[in-house]
């Protein structure tokens, strides 16, 4: 089998930021579709986001990302990386990390200051709806806002070289 793209990646100097996994058109429609890697933490080197704060900051950012007035009808897919060092945002159209920063910005700041109840997390809208924690969420949001989106620059919107 043909190893992956983001396989391909050397986790060991990534660093969190915001970069652009793939820009593919759908083989279906011919439609562009931009998806995001998200990197909250530096892969290996730094602890891994706990399930419960991960699941908080999918419910919460799916929620503002389809709900968006600008952006609501181009998001395809908002969910966590299976490593728990970031999310994956997928959308339609051409668009570069810079493109989606300030987006990927309002997102974190929603999810930093959000109070009340998470969004669809309740047993009928959720099939895991007791682990999830608000309060971890809030803290790994107000960090990804003041370490890496507050100074994205191209060191953290381009991937390091590629593996062999």
């Amino acid at each position: 089998m043909e190893r992956i793209a983001s396989f391909c990646i050397d986790h060991n100097q990534l660093e969190p930021g915001v970069y652009l996994s793939r820009k593919d058109a759908d083989p279906a429609t011919g439609t562009v579709i931009s998806t995001f890697d998200l990197r909250m933490t530096a892969p290996n080197r730094e602890p891994v986001m706990d399930t419960a704060a991960v699941h908080a900051l999918e419910h919460l950012g799916a929620t503002f990302l389809r709900n968006h007035p600008q952006w609501a009808s181009s998001v395809v897919y908002f969910g966590p990386m299976g490593c728990r060092t970031g999310f994956y945002l997928v959308v339609f159209g051409s668009h570069s990390p810079q493109d989606i920063a300030p987006l990927v910005t309002e997102l974190f700041e929603f999810a930093q200051t959000f109070e009340g109840e998470i969004p669809g997390a309740t047993p009928w809208e959720c099939g895991n709806y007791h682990d999830s924690d608000l309060n971890q969420a809030q803290w790994w949001a107000k960090r990804y806002l003041e370490q890496t989106l507050s100074c994205l620059d191209e060191a953290h919107t381009t991937y390091p070289a590629l593996l062999d």
